[in-house]
């Protein structure tokens, strides 16, 4: 393939640029790709740990893990999902080998598997979703911090969900879970920020 400039880069898909990046290693290619993807991969990975540094080099990980396993792509998923269960993947192994009693305490709880009822769980309202605009950045602080407060099983699809706004066929494909189960966990974690941020939002 001859060199592409950056407007013909822009106009292909991401699908079709990972195909091309296969069989030409082609650096701009890979390039295009990050600059794609490095500002909402960084938004969602930050959001789900909460460490910048740590954030980073999770993210720099992810697109190493592009680079090297380039080959293991195929056209059965959108790109976006590939890249995205790459990043998901590392970072809940970090937060594992990180916290390792914090975790087990939090799989150790009463929450549900596979088979979550959704019809149990009324959506809160959409005053209390993560993303909501706040007046000040300390508000903001403290909606991450919130955040941080839900367990990982919840907070890892209300970010992708409400933050990065993917489909709900999207993250099912992303953590391998059933579409019910997602959405059941979803209404679960948005009624956990419910109960954490009420005193951000009646002040």
């Amino acid at each position: 393939m001859d060199k592409l400039d950056k407007k013909q880069l822009a106009e292909k898909t991401d699908e079709e640029l990972i195909l091309e990046f296969q069989k030409t290693n082609s650096i701009e290619i890979y390039n295009e790709l990050v600059r794609r993807y490095k500002d909402p991969l960084m938004n969602f990975i930050f959001k789900f740990v909460g460490s910048k540094d740590l954030a980073e080099d999770i993210l720099q990980e992810t697109f190493f893990r592009l680079y090297r396993n380039k080959d293991y792509y195929t056209t059965v998923a959108k790109f976006s999902t590939w890249i995205y269960t790459i990043a998901a993947n590392l970072a809940k192994t970090e937060l594992r080998r990180r916290n390792r009693r914090a975790i087990f305490s939090i799989h150790s709880g009463n929450s549900r598997e596979e088979g979550e009822e959704i019809s149990e769980y009324e959506l809160p309202d959409d005053r209390y979703r993560p993303d909501i605009q706040t007046d000040s950045k300390i508000k903001s602080e403290i909606i991450q911090q919130a955040l941080l407060k839900v367990k990982p099983i919840y907070r890892e699809l209300i970010i992708l969900r409400d933050i990065q706004e993917l489909s709900y066929e999207e993250i099912a494909e992303i953590t391998g879970l059933k579409i019910g189960t997602v959405k059941s966990r979803i209404n679960r974690g948005r009624a956990r920020l419910q109960e954490l941020l009420k005193d951000i939002y009646y002040e």
